[in-house]
């Protein structure tokens, strides 16, 4: 079984990540690794709602959105958030 690709949307996830701690990044960076090899680990939860992403993926207080394509063996990181932001309603 090949490994999926991770790619990582536009400049808002970009913008995400670029304000987190070293430590932080790096403790997000190792979990999402684990989309490589199967995009829907027993962490990542679907989402019944999906206004972000597909599915939700818990580091500490982090919340990860993205979405996973089977056909093009994609995973794409949508959003990184702090548990406090992701969960406002918009």
């Amino acid at each position: 079984m090949s490994e999926y690709c991770l790619l990582l949307a536009g400049h808002r996830v970009q913008k995400d990540l670029g304000r987190l701690d070293r430590l932080v990044l790096e403790r997000i960076w190792e979990s999402v690794q684990v989309l490589k090899q199967n995009p829907r680990p027993p962490a990542a939860r679907k989402l019944r709602h999906p206004a972000i992403g597909e599915y939700r993926l818990c580091v500490g207080d982090w919340r990860v959105f993205y979405d996973a394509d089977e056909e093009a063996r994609t995973a794409i990181i949508l959003r990184v958030m702090h548990r406090r932001e992701a969960y406002r309603s918009r």
